[in-house]
């Protein structure tokens, strides 16, 4: 059975100590003190409510009985748990019910609940982001009604945006919205794949479903985005008739089975418009964008919680002996942890983990300086940061994520694979973490076709001069010289790889799809790199010696093992897409 200790002494070294949250941010009684308490707090939360209900959450699974989603024992209780905490509320404004605490913690969060119980995920995510969009985009009625009750975790929520003939291609979308004549509209349409499409843990779920309007355009051009309540509230704001709309199936999935997924018909379901007519596809992106973050927390967390396991087994597990001869000669076999090759698969996932860490907590805090930037520059950058990093942390987070789950089940061996010790289950969970939200090949076209692109390469452009500045400040530590001047090499290489793909792309838009994937993988062991001199760098300037040693030595097996894959990738990225499009589509 799976265990789990939190990291939080490492999450909050990333957040004072790399990262000066606190002083970048620089909110009135945001110290680090208060993000060590918090950090430890919601560590605690995570340890004591969320691992003990993991494997219920997988053997039990949600259940649809009359119409109605039971979820496995004790999801119901730990949600309560993380609302009497005010930590689905936390990072919205005290008006709306939340605590007024930056995005980068609620980062923080997601990362430790992934790890203790993957599928418990999105019942706190879901709401935290449909308030969010709530908040920026709904009229004030609307938002004084809604946002506080999913601020509080009175009220849950979904994403309504996949139909049975529509996944990637929301053009595609059918569901149909008609205006009445006092205002309000109704829905009609079917939608699949929807997390939390129903659940007995909250007293009402807020769907948040796109929708086309009589009339409107064909394509994303003509969609809009409507809330639409299970129960509509009374003129007093509390739970009033059943809307006309309900959960027809649950999948059954291969992981992942503490959530529900549900089948939704919208029947003349009543709802509201939120923002302007077949502006809609542009408000759901909020709420997109910010789940994308959170997929990718899923492969980092689970990523984390393989790690943890495998590491402890490897050292409990007598097998074998030393290639140098026994090292405990008392002992029948030596331990595991032993071998060259059991020590690539945990060094591997420690520089995933730690290193990932860093990277996506400093993008929850370029959301944050996004928002609360002294200058409208400041501003401008951390926006362009945030939109240039989601696509590569989200598809590179999930990847390496399950080649991490799946890679720490093999220091199990044959015990991995049996179902009582929990090992694959986490391979089992994190694998949708590649396909939802955009599968991964969408976020590398992503990438490259447009963030990289934007504003005439405004933020890539601004990136490479951050990493840049940050290898120029770090010249003169001795003991990562070396590093820095590979990981200059790495980037410079990139960015030659960028030119050439787009001058070829001009000519074949199939060279964007070609390279997307291995691109966006060398963008990203780069990013790595980069968080990894960040991470040694305030190492080396505190006084923990044996932090010091140990970031040191993962820092080592990176550059020496990681970051060389960087031109591989860039070579097939640069093979060319006539490798891929040559033979006719009939004899692939």
């Amino acid at each position: 059975m799976l265990t789990y200790r939190a990291p939080t002494r490492d999450i909050s070294f990333i957040l004072t100590k790399v990262l000066n949250a606190s002083g970048c941010l620089g909110r009135d009684g945001l110290s680090d003190d208060l993000i060590e308490g918090v950090v430890s707090e919601i560590g605690r939360l995570c340890e004591n409510e969320l691992t003990p209900i993991n494997r219920d959450g997988d053997e039990i699974g949600c259940e649809l009985i009359d119409g109605v989603v039971r979820t496995p024992p004790g999801f119901k209780d730990a949600f309560r748990s993380f609302a009497n905490g005010g930590w689905i509320g936390m990072c919205l404004d005290a008006e709306d019910g939340g605590q007024g605490l930056p995005e980068v913690l609620n980062v923080a969060l997601h990362e430790m609940i992934m790890s203790a119980c993957l599928s418990f995920g999105d019942y706190i995510g879901l709401p935290q982001a449909a308030a969010k969009t709530l908040a920026h985009h709904a009229s004030g009625e609307l938002r004084g009604l809604y946002v506080p009750n999913l601020a509080t975790g009175r009220w849950g929520a979904t994403m309504c945006m996949t139909e049975p003939s529509c996944g990637t291609d929301l053009g595609l979308i059918a569901t149909s919205a008609k205006q009445l004549s006092d205002g309000r509209y109704t829905v009609n349409g079917t939608k699949i794949f929807i997390s939390g499409g129903d659940q007995d843990i909250t007293e009402n779920i807020v769907h948040l479903v796109l929708a086309r309007l009589e009339g409107a355009p064909a394509g994303i051009k003509g969609l809009s985005l409507f809330v639409c309540p299970k129960f509509v509230p009374n003129e007093s704001g509390g739970i009033g008739d059943r809307n006309a709309v309900r959960p027809v199936r649950l999948e059954k999935k291969m992981g992942y089975h503490g959530i529900s997924t549900c089948e939704m018909v919208f029947d003349g379901a009543a709802a509201w418009l939120v923002g302007e007519p077949n502006r809609g596809l542009a408000a759901m992106f909020t709420m997109v964008n910010t789940a994308r973050l959170l997929v990718a927390l899923q492969g980092l967390g689970a990523a984390e919680a393989a790690y943890q396991n495998a590491a402890h087994y490897a050292r409990e597990r007598l097998q074998g002996r030393s290639l140098n001869g026994p090292l405990f000669a008392s002992q029948k076999a030596d331990p595991l942890i032993v071998h060259p090759d059991v020590r690539r698969i945990l060094l591997g996932a420690r520089a995933f983990v730690e290193g990932g860490r860093a990277l996506a907590l400093w993008l929850g805090l370029q959301i944050d300086l996004s928002e609360s930037g002294q200058t409208d520059e400041a501003r401008t950058a951390a926006s362009d940061f945030a939109a240039l990093l989601t696509p590569v942390v989200k598809s590179m987070f999930s990847d390496l994520g399950f080649e991490t789950c799946n890679s720490c089940m093999q220091v199990w061996g044959g015990h991995g694979y049996i179902r009582d010790n929990g090992m694959e289950q986490l391979v089992r969970d994190c694998r949708i973490a590649q396909i939802q939200e955009g599968a991964n090949g969408i976020q590398a076209l992503d990438l490259l076709g447009r963030k990289i692109t934007a504003e005439n390469g405004r933020a890539w452009g601004a990136f490479k001069n951050l990493v840049r500045s940050d290898l120029d400040a770090s010249a003169h530590l001795d003991e990562i010289k070396e590093w820095s001047a590979r990981l200059l090499c790495a980037l410079e290489s990139v960015d030659v790889a960028t030119r050439d793909i787009l001058q070829r792309a001009q000519h074949d838009r199939n060279e964007l799809g070609s390279a997307g994937v291995d691109y966006l993988r060398a963008f990203g062991l780069v990013a790595l790199g980069w968080m990894w001199v960040r991470i040694v760098s305030a190492a080396l300037a505190g006084d923990d010696k044996a932090r010091r040693s140990e970031k040191l030595a993962v820092a080592r097996f990176f550059f020496a093992r990681e970051l060389p894959k960087v031109e591989g990738h860039l070579v097939v990225a640069q093979s060319g897409a006539d490798v891929l499009m040559a033979l006719p589509s009939e004899m692939v």
